[in-house]
């Protein structure tokens, strides 16, 4: 389905807006993708949530069988893109995210749903150019965190250790990232891992997730990072936690291995078990 960039008439009718959109704004179409933001936030909204995690859980659950696709924020020039026909695991935690913190606004515009996925996504909450996309976790991590957005919750969690790693991945493997091509791009993201070298932070490890008391602090609607392996890289994937009956967490998440967004029908401590290039998880906590 074609991308659309923003209309003139749309532009107009957003001046009424709290809050200015950006010049550069794409959807998957707009017409189906403003119209159901506005629907999930009505309804959210009336629902009237107990806690943020129980209302972004709601919200992610609504994505369920969204196909997967990869690489949908990349183009020629960098634009806020607005994606509900097709995620990937990073797209998915920000769009429900950013639903969930404009439902506790009491908003239920999908112009304002905008405003916050560019202050989620975005370094200091403002999209200027393929550098200012938080593309590491660790650094989306400690801007939004900074910026009142994200509670890191995972040092309060039972067996919490920690990882240092120098995260440079973006710069070593620059031929994968079309964007670094640019040199001033180039050097930009240089810039962004300079302030990761021996970067130091908590993890909760495969080997304890199965234990009572790590899974008892987990909460349904948390958004869990998982931790790789690899030395120079932090995150590899993203998902949403979900509790079963029992108690038990499971990843709500966008999957490349089956091509939606789903629910896994296993346990969160045997899907790690099963991703051996896995170390842990960091979990976090929508502030409001």
């Amino acid at each position: 389905m074609g991308r659309k960039t923003l209309t003139v008439a749309t532009a107009l009718m957003a001046a009424t807006a709290f809050a200015a959109l950006p010049p550069s704004l794409r959807f998957g179409n707009e017409s189906s993708d403003t119209t159901r933001i506005n629907a999930i936030l009505i309804d959210a909204v009336a629902r009237g949530f107990a806690s943020p995690q129980e209302r972004t859980a709601h919200i992610a659950r609504g994505f369920i069988g969204v196909p997967y696709q990869a690489h949908t924020l990349e183009g020629e020039n960098e634009m806020l893109t607005v994606r509900l026909d097709s995620l990937d695991c990073t797209t998915f935690v920000e769009t429900a995210l950013a639903l969930s913190y404009t439902a506790a606004e009491r908003r239920s515009s999908w112009r304002d749903f905008v405003y916050n996925l560019e202050r989620i996504r975005y370094r200091g909450g403002v999209m200027d150019g393929y550098g200012s996309r938080l593309h590491y976790i660790c650094d989306w991590a400690l801007d939004n965190i900074h910026r009142g957005n994200l509670v890191d919750v995972t040092d309060r969690l039972p067996h919490c250790r920690h990882v240092v790693r120098s995260i440079d991945f973006m710069s070593s493997h620059r031929e994968a990232y079309p964007a670094l091509a640019d040199s001033a791009t180039y050097a930009r993201i240089k810039e962004v891992e300079s302030g990761y070298r021996n970067h130091r932070f908590p993890c909760v490890r495969t080997v304890d997730l199965q234990k009572n008391d790590v899974q008892a602090a987990l909460r349904t609607g948390d958004v869990v990072a998982l931790v790789t392996k690899k030395n120079n890289l932090d995150v590899t994937h993203m998902g949403i936690v979900v509790k079963d009956g029992a108690g038990v967490p499971h990843l709500l998440h966008a999957s490349s291995s089956s091509g939606k967004v789903e629910l896994s029908g296993i346990p969160l401590d045997d899907f790690m078990k099963r991703n051996p290039s896995l170390l842990g998880i960091r979990v976090f906590r929508l502030k409001e």
